[in-house]
């Protein structure tokens, strides 16, 4: 998911380089862009990370692939710019019934996907379908946006929120689920859920996942797949790493004010600055937060997001009982200098955590306040508790660096300071992001650790559902404790509340108490990533989703 916590499953395709090492120089169109008019560059070169693992939407799960998608796909809702709230995209707009297991769309009109196709009812039904029934492989590996938001598929309908579509009429349709929640439809704003041209779904048999070796192999349709967006695919060149875009100039809306986009790839992010610097690049994502004010001396735009992430010091009563009695966790609470955090080890605009979700997030209790810098009342706390010297495995990982955790080993560091100076005694751990260090969270073996999540969609359940919803599996190892099973039960309840004010309350009452009550974990700040483009970009939105569209882009010439 979007710059989540999860590795990125590994993923071979014989078409796609998805190894690559270096940049290679590639030349940007200039001159007069006939649709702006002015003195403007034809092209928009963003510097991208890393390659896309599939240009089919569905079966992608990371940020670099969603980032060229996004500018070719749209869905039946959209995001509102700078925001994390859902508007009307493909839909114009929708209605629930009364039990909230319905939700009837009202299409767009006119509408047409870049092969000529009509966007219509049949389509959206189509399209969810499509996503519902795939095979054994798909289901268990690349397809994990829908089993992480609608649960099964065809083959196990009984474990699946959606349940069918009907087309009432060419500009209808009826999308029926399984039960109330309140991630729908705000989960149709997610990428992976982009309306495709059934017409080339067909032909390019979109759907015949394969396994090769342990990564998965592609149909033809996914790399040239067909959507309604304002631009469409050219060509993804290997050989110079790079990936253009054309405008789709039939586009419904407001056309493109830049021609192409192309997307230069460049693995390194000391180099990515290079290239801007030189002029060779418009733009690039996630600058190191060192590098910013270097990078507006040089008069660079940097477009700082709305905070949407959390990260936390995960705890496992299981491993370690002591953990299990709430004076204990509320002592390390305490015990944690986090405003220092923010300020030596975190971006400029990062806050302190008062809850496990960003206050951008529906259901976020404003009237919580963050546990104080204590260490006298923690190291009280730990001696009602008879855990004085009690000793930690805390861990970190390394080979990382993520939006919320700039650099995991300074961050432990600071916080393992923090702990020692109230007598507990800490045993160090750390494995690669990638080479053992999530596994091991899900498998248990740390007392404590550091870990985070951006969010996808703004819903409650994509926070807290995400962390406390599963009693049986879910990191903090809450079925060993005694509020655990109420946790879950409550999660599932609120989620399940039509209303949305009566949702919301809900929402930010079990806030509360998994503060007050609960603190099955430590929240500890939330950091804004940020993007940079050139002084002579225009139109660049800041998303705290990091779901930039680049359609209004413009760059200006010499």
């Amino acid at each position: 998911m979007k710059y989540t916590r999860k590795a990125t499953p590994v993923v071979l395709a014989t078409t796609l380089a998805l190894t690559l090492a270096a940049c290679a120089q590639s030349e940007r169109t200039s001159g007069t862009d006939q649709t702006t008019g002015g003195d403007t560059k034809a092209t928009f070169t963003f510097g991208a990370a890393g390659a896309p693992e599939v240009f089919d939407p569905f079966y992608a799960s990371d940020g670099e692939t969603f980032r060229v998608t996004r500018q070719m796909f749209e869905g039946l809702v959209g995001i509102k710019a700078g925001t994390a709230d859902i508007e009307p995209e493909l839909a114009e707009k929708w209605e629930p019934s009364q039990d909230g297991k319905s939700w009837t769309f009202s299409l767009r009109k006119g509408v047409k996907f870049t092969d000529g196709e009509a966007f219509n009812a049949a389509a959206v039904c189509y399209n969810f379908d499509r996503m519902f029934d795939q095979n054994e492989v798909a289901a268990a590996g690349p397809a994990e946006y829908w089993s992480g938001t609608m649960g099964g598929f065809k083959s196990d309908a009984a474990n699946s929120l959606y349940k069918s579509c009907e087309a009432k009429d060419d500009s209808t349709a009826v999308i029926n689920i399984t039960h109330p929640t309140s991630k729908f439809p705000t989960a149709l704003s997610l990428d992976s859920f982009s309306m495709q041209s059934p017409k080339a779904l067909k032909a390019g048999d979109a759907n015949n996942v394969t396994k090769q070796g342990e990564g998965f192999g592609y149909p033809a349709y996914s790399k040239s797949p067909v959507g309604t967006g304002p631009y469409k695919l050219d060509k993804y060149d290997e050989a110079n790493k790079t990936i253009t875009l054309v405008r789709n100039d039939d586009y419904w809306g407001e056309k493109a004010k830049t021609a192409k986009i192309t997307f230069k790839i460049i693995p390194d992010e000391s180099t990515r600055r290079q290239e801007l610097k030189a002029g060779s690049i418009d733009g690039y994502d996630l600058p190191n937060p060192v590098d910013w004010k270097g990078l507006k001396d040089d008069g660079n735009n940097l477009l700082v997001r709305p905070a949407f992430n959390i990260l936390y010091l995960g705890l496992n009563p299981e491993k370690n009982p002591k953990l299990k009695d709430l004076k204990v966790r509320q002592a390390l609470y305490y015990a944690l200098n986090r405003e220092q955090l923010v300020k030596t080890q975190l971006p400029e605009g990062a806050t302190v955590a008062t809850q496990f979700m960003p206050e951008t997030v529906d259901g976020y209790n404003k009237s919580l306040q963050p546990y104080s810098y204590d260490p006298e009342k923690a190291k009280s706390l730990l001696k009602e508790a008879g855990a004085e010297g009690m000793t930690l495995t805390f861990a970190y990982p390394s080979e990382v660096s993520r939006p919320y955790m700039p650099n995991p080993q300074k961050i432990h560091d600071a916080l393992r300071s923090d702990l020692e100076k109230v007598g507990i005694k800490v045993n160090v751990v750390t494995k690669p992001w990638n080479g053992g260090y999530l596994d091991s969270v899900d498998n248990g073996q740390f007392d404590a650790w550091l870990l985070g999540w951006t969010g996808d969609y703004n819903a409650p359940d994509n926070f807290i559902g995400t962390f406390f919803g599963s009693l049986a599996s879910n990191d903090f190892h809450t079925k060993a404790t005694s509020y655990g099973k109420t946790l879950s039960e409550d999660l599932v309840k609120d989620d399940a509340i039509v209303d949305e004010a009566a949702r919301t309350a809900a929402y930010e009452k079990l806030n509360q108490q998994i503060m007050e009550e609960y603190l099955p974990g430590l929240p500890l700040t939330h950091s804004p990533p940020a993007l940079v483009v050139g002084p002579k970009v225009q139109g660049v939105v800041a998303s705290p989703l990091t779901a930039e569209t680049f359609s209004a882009v413009t760059v200006g010439g010499k």
